[in-house]
């Protein structure tokens, strides 16, 4: 239905999506919704896997005068991604900067590295072969749908992309697919960089997403090379 009309609402927003590029669904609203009770004016902020960029536009849709990096690879997503943006910095939100890059490359934004106060992600995580609705099936990107046998494959790395932009007690928040309630927390813990590790459910009480803090007193190895 989104294809046929152009768009697809989120939160207070009205994204223009087609094909190419990730529908934003109502879940990813609890996890920008979490990431907006605790970013603060002036924040930095980073949206990995951005999509449309709804995640980037609703933060800055909703707190003032942050800046946002919206991390995005695809070539068919990318026009996708420039268009909302565009329109949201038009309409008088904050802009955000649009990066091409492949968010599991340690050089993507490096510059910022132990400095980002939240870095947030709705990333391909449904395991390969697991069936999916039709509509997911023949009109989302696959490569933004599915993630590997177990549907970690983007996820692992996020964790380390994650941990190293972030500054001591910077949040990070990552959606995930309902049969990782356990798994995405146990591999928050295991990188040993995270505390206040949490799960949380969706409005249908299934896993939803992960958030955590970066560890205080723990600098990144960027940080400490300087």
């Amino acid at each position: 239905m989104q294809h046929l009309v152009g768009s697809a609402g989120f939160r207070h927003l009205e994204l223009a999506v087609g094909p190419g590029v990730f529908v934003p669904r109502p879940e990813t609203e609890l996890l920008a919704g979490w990431a907006v009770t605790l970013i603060t004016p002036g924040a930095t902020v980073v949206d990995l896997c951005a999509g449309s960029g709804a995640i980037a536009l609703a933060v800055a849709n909703e707190v003032p005068g942050v800046r946002v990096y919206a991390v995005e690879r695809s070539p068919a997503a990318l026009p996708w991604l420039r268009r909302n943006a565009e329109a949201r910095a038009a309409a008088g939100d904050t802009p955000i900067r649009v990066v091409e890059g492949d968010v599991t490359d340690p050089a993507v934004l490096a510059d910022l590295d132990g400095t980002v106060d939240a870095v947030l992600c709705n990333p391909p995580y449904v395991p390969a072969g697991v069936a999916v609705p039709a509509d997911v099936a023949d009109h989302d990107p696959y490569d933004a749908v599915f993630a590997g046998a177990d549907g970690l494959a983007v996820i692992r790395p996020v964790i380390a992309r994650a941990a190293a932009l972030l500054r001591p007690g910077g949040v990070f928040g990552v959606e995930h697919d309902d049969s990782h309630g356990t798994a995405v927390p146990a591999l928050l813990r295991a990188h040993g960089s995270f505390t206040d590790i949490e799960d949380h459910q969706d409005l249908a009480g299934r896993p939803r997403y992960g958030t955590a803090a970066r560890s205080r007193g723990v600098a990144s190895e960027h940080r400490r090379e300087r």
